[in-house]
């Protein structure tokens, strides 16, 4: 059973698939070059992660939170170069998911699947709360004013009553009309744009290359605005000094909640950086995918991350980080009359964001039925995720599902949840491919393709481990002690014996499986002599990965739990792999084995 589970498909196979109509891929036009490639990973990533989550990061980690956008931009930028090379070898769609199937084999294909569902799908959810929000913003603008109640999630009013958090949401829940002792509270402008997305995507509505392009401009123009007005108020009004604000103790600092504090925004940060893996999906559209990708990924890559770092910057100096915290619409929030007082500005960002956010919805509203087509065309769901609707010629089953699996959790959800949730499985998805660029066998170098260059991490990666556990020491001498709580002279109820020892200790389990994964991974690279860049994506994401908190862990475990139980009821018995095992044994004298299986 261990070898039917990790089965794995080969390239060629894989290759003679994407060029038939057996993976809905025929007659795709190759026509996308390097800025267009440019241009789609820059109105993937430039969405609700600038527009929405850097309120979020930036409240957590105040003014250092840019160290963290770097760390974050240079692990995305190693698994650009890991999806890079898997595009090279295998221009075809599917991105991770059939990247995935070439190396790890079925289970781990099936498993980054499920884990797309999060990152496209649910990580929509997120994307509908704020347009949610900037556009009942753009509305108040208008003189059109939507109850509270009817633009915030239930569960978001309640846990601003629970911690007396944003005085708004407080408002909703007070002011909500009731329905027997339930209070009526839902984000109606979240709920309407899903449907409205849903029904264009079912109709067949697809997102020329043009429009596109003019998307991007739109956002490009209007990020530079708040960028150049922004800056230049933050020095004529003198409000620089928010960039070293005080922390508990008073101290002015630029880590006010220190490198933990920083972290914290982990999920916030990578978040705004979901998105340039979307453009290995566009590989079959791509004139020259083994050259054009690669450098549509990292310069879309670079780009934003200039662009992440001048926004914090920005938004750090206008307004104290703390001021942050609930905020829906930070980009527009700075320039309210409480703060930097620029109305016609905050009215540009509202239209902006709703325009940008919208094609985001619909880029990934696209994105996640034709994954699901892809995976029931492979056997691992059943073959109705494939039906074609027989007039607009859309998936239609798959594209009414993923309407449900984005709308219905809007109803009982809050946007921290979620941003935790797909940012989670995202770091997940690219600690696979970054770890199964390692697996696949390396190639002669051709003319045209890109090919990760080889730099022998044999000895290299270990001292970049070693070095690391020794800087992390020199910083906190209590880090490693800290990591694994052998200190409990601060736990009264320790200290007094009303609690146990194992009552007291509370372990960083993440941190503690990071640096022992890191130490074997050395190990095994000092043998296997692996590349030195896919073994730093590998460990960046892991490292990324610790900044998770154990209910995040929890609600991820809990769904793979979930797409492991479907797998084993479904796909192990019905995906094509199996039945041409099954072909094989019955007929040993076909070869219909060879050609979908991998020697």
């Amino acid at each position: 059973m261990a070898n039917s589970l990790f089965r794995t498909k080969k390239i060629s196979s894989i290759l003679s698939e994407g060029s038939d109509d057996s993976h809905g891929a025929g007659g795709l036009k190759r026509v996308l070059n390097v800025r267009d490639l440019t241009f789609f990973g820059i109105a993937a990533i430039l969405g609700a992660g600038s527009f929405s989550s850097l309120g979020t990061a930036v409240f957590h980690g105040g003014p250092g939170v840019v160290l963290l956008f770097v760390i974050t931009a240079i692990a995305c930028a190693f698994t650009a170069f890991c999806y890079s090379e898997f595009a090279s070898r295998i221009p075809v769609a599917g991105s991770a998911y059939t990247y995935a199937y070439a190396s790890f084999g079925e289970l781990f294909a099936w498993v980054i699947g499920w884990a797309l569902i999060m990152e496209y799908s649910i990580g929509n959810i997120y994307v509908a709360f704020s347009w949610s929000d900037y556009f009942t913003s753009f509305m108040d603008r208008c003189s059109i004013h939507i109850p509270h109640w009817l633009s915030t999630s239930y569960v978001e009013a309640k846990n601003a009553v629970a911690s007396h958090g944003n005085p708004e949401d407080i408002d909703a829940w007070n002011n909500a009309p009731l329905l027997g002792s339930m209070r009526i509270i839902l984000d109606l402008p979240a709920l309407l744009i899903n449907f409205l997305i849903t029904y264009l995507v079912y109709r067949g509505v697809k997102e020329s290359r043009n429009f596109s392009n003019a998307m991007v401009m739109i956002k490009l123009g209007v990020v530079a605005l708040i960028i150049i007005i922004g800056g230049y108020l933050v020095f004529s009004m003198g409000t620089t000094h928010n960039w070293m604000p005080p922390d508990d103790s008073g101290v002015k600092n630029f880590m006010p909640n220190g490198f933990g504090g920083v972290m914290a925004a982990v999920s916030s940060v990578f978040f705004a950086y979901i998105g340039f893996d979307a453009v290995s999906v566009l590989a079959e559209e791509s004139k020259n995918p083994q050259r054009d990708l690669p450098r549509g990924m990292v310069l879309s890559l670079v780009i934003c991350t200039v662009i992440y770092i001048l926004l914090t910057l920005v938004l750090t100096g206008a307004v104290n980080y703390r001021n942050f915290d609930g905020v829906g619409d930070p980009l527009a929030f700075i320039f309210e009359p409480q703060n930097l007082n620029v109305p016609w500005m905050q009215l540009s960002v509202a239209i902006c964001a709703v325009v940008a956010m919208t094609s985001v919805l619909l880029v990934f509203q696209m994105g996640q039925p034709r994954i699901w087509m892809s995976m029931s065309r492979d056997g691992l769901l059943p073959p109705v995720f494939q039906k074609i609707h027989p007039k607009y010629k859309t998936p239609s089953f798959a594209t009414i599902i993923t309407g449900l699996v984005v709308g219905v959790p809007i109803l009982f959800t809050d946007k921290t949840f979620v941003l935790d949730f797909t940012s989670i499985a995202t770091l997940f998805a690219f600690v696979l491919v970054c770890g199964g660029v390692l697996l696949i066998p390396r190639r002669e170098k051709e003319q045209g393709r890109f090919h990760i260059p080889f730099i022998n991490g044999q000895f290299v990666f270990p001292l970049i481990v070693i070095g690391s556990m020794l800087m992390a020491y020199s910083l906190s001498k209590n880090y490693f002690t800290n990591m694994f709580n052998f200190d409990f002279s601060s736990n009264k109820d320790y200290t007094e014996g009303k609690i146990s020892f194992m009552d007291a200790a509370t372990p960083n389990i993440s941190l503690i499986v990071f640096w022992f994964s890191a130490l074997a991974l050395s190990g095994i690279t000092f043998v296997k002599k692996y590349s030195l860049i896919p073994l730093m994506g590998l460990i960046t994401c892991m490292y990324l990965l610790t900044g998770m908190t154990k209910s995040n862990w929890a609600w991820f475990l809990g769904w793979l739990a979930i797409g492991l139980i479907l797998y084993f009821l479904y796909g192990y018995k019905n995906s094509k792999l199996a039945k041409a095992a099954e072909s094989e044994m019955a007929n040993p004298t076909s070869h219909t084995g060879p050609d979908f299986l991998k020697e």
